[in-house]
């Protein structure tokens, strides 16, 4: 089940037609992902402070329709850990919640480094409890 995370558009996140400008849905993604690691007791904090950073290496974003200045919108995240333990994977979808229009649908891929090194997740059964067995 995705962990779901409301947000109503700013009126700064838009441009002077009142659409969103495509980039705050990068920033959109990242929050739903922090959110929905706090939410499974995985705060990015954890990870920080295990000496582990996790820099994006892949994502893709298509978008289907626009969001609209002060739209209520449900932003869907479905995190994945890699069979390797090296790489985890967020999908999303973002929903504007009045008509439950799809609007973007997206991931981003992360990966795990230590001292510079690539590293299988810190802590790898906590993690995989957490996001729930049947990840690949």
């Amino acid at each position: 089940m995705p962990h779901r995370f409301t947000y109503r558009v700013r009126f700064r996140e838009c441009d002077p037609m009142g659409i969103v400008f495509h980039t705050h849905y990068l920033d959109w993604f990242e929050y739903a992902r922090t959110e929905a690691l706090r939410e499974l007791g995985l705060p990015y904090i954890v990870i920080q402070d295990s000496g582990t950073t996790l820099p994006v290496v892949d994502l893709a974003v298509k978008y289907h329709e626009s969001a609209r200045y002060d739209d209520l919108i449900i932003i869907e995240t479905r995190p994945l850990l890699s069979e390797s333990k090296l790489r985890l994977t967020c999908s999303y979808r973002i929903l504007r919640q009045a008509d439950l229009r799809l609007l973007v649908t997206g991931h981003v891929t992360l990966c795990f480094i230590e001292n510079g090194r690539t590293r299988p997740v810190p802590a790898p059964i906590l993690l995989q409890q957490a996001l729930g067995a049947g990840n690949a």
